[in-house]
């Protein structure tokens, strides 16, 4: 979440008045996140976030991300559920961008992750998986590894020369795993952003999942490389094979992960590792400072990337 869209408390009532809902008491900016711009709304009885998608997110994936949503909440699946207006419309416009109001969702991120922690994730995420399944939609991931390649090839046409050790290392990994990647695995729609700060907690038990702009079709497995990168490495990149461990058991305990995901892992790791090391690397070339934005260091994921490369086996991810 971010803000890069201001409104006033006469833009957002004039934009509320196409829904019931009870009176504004107050809203603020949520600064945390890289992608749109986000508010807290608060009326007497309820808390709800406002987001305004900035030009980064396409409007015609919009209603496959709002019924995805929607489906889940109603499977019991913790996410937020999105507030249709008046006229049973999912969202409507702010300063002529795409908004939509969802429900509020209690919790916090963790500060401290460990591996009680991780086996939620991975309960909840499977949960996610089988219950998605039920839903025939299709987006494709424009940022998965089948697009690694126009990532790759966007970084090098920057040519920027601090960088330049880093892109060649880019390169060389790409070229690397273009072959490698495998093409007949089980698939459906994954979140593909479950990073820490999309996950709440309230006294270690997963509260709700929450940042779905991501979501997409993609392999199963595929996400759990994500979460392994993003919820099994301490805060010097050190990878904690129990976090690992935890979180790839109870996943398997509510969905089976078959023998070619499991043997897939390490180089689904290693993609998952540079896609998002490609990503921030981007951001952080054309990083607008701001106040309200917090962008993400790219160093952490050629850390992870580095780990990587010297698994030898899906053994040492304690499965």
């Amino acid at each position: 979440m971010a803000v890069y869209t201001n409104i006033t408390h006469d833009e957002l009532n004039s934009f509320l008045n196409l829904y019931e809902l009870e009176n504004l008491l107050q809203f603020s900016g949520i600064k945390e996140g890289i992608e749109n711009s986000n508010y807290l709304l608060e009326t007497q009885n309820f808390k709800y976030i406002l987001t305004i998608f900035e030009k980064r997110t396409n409007e015609n994936d919009l209603p496959y991300f709002f019924i995805l949503m929607n489906h889940l909440s109603e499977s019991k699946t913790k996410c937020p559920q999105v507030i249709k207006d008046k006229s049973d419309k999912l969202y409507n416009y702010i300063k002529d961008k795409p908004a939509v109001i969802t429900s509020f969702i209690e919790g916090k991120s963790l500060k401290k992750i460990e591996p009680k922690h991780c086996a939620e994730l991975g309960m909840n995420l499977a949960r996610f998986h089988l219950s998605s399944d039920q839903l025939d939609i299709q987006r494709d991931n424009t940022l998965g590894i089948k697009h690694l390649g126009s990532l790759v090839n966007t970084i090098n046409s920057l040519h920027i020369s601090k960088y330049s050790d880093l892109i060649e290392i880019i390169n060389k990994e790409y070229n690397f795993l273009k072959d490698k990647i495998p093409n007949n695995l089980p698939s459906g729609i994954i979140h593909a952003d479950l990073f820490p700060d999309n996950v709440f907690f309230i006294n270690d038990r997963l509260s709700g999942i929450i940042d779905f702009y991501f979501a997409c079709n993609d392999y199963y497995a595929y996400e759990l490389a994500i979460c392994i990168n993003a919820w099994c490495f301490e805060r010097n990149n050190e990878f904690n094979v129990s976090k690992a461990k935890h979180f790839l058991q109870q996943y398997n305990s509510i969905r089976n992960i078959n023998k070619v995901e499991l043997e897939s892992l390490p180089i689904l790791a290693r993609a998952a590792s540079l896609r998002f090391l490609l990503t921030r690397l981007y951001d952080e070339i054309h990083n607008v400072k701001s106040d309200l934005v917090i962008t993400k260091d790219p160093n952490e994921y050629f850390e992870k990337l580095k780990f990587h490369q010297s698994v030898k086996s899906v053994d040492e991810y304690g499965i």
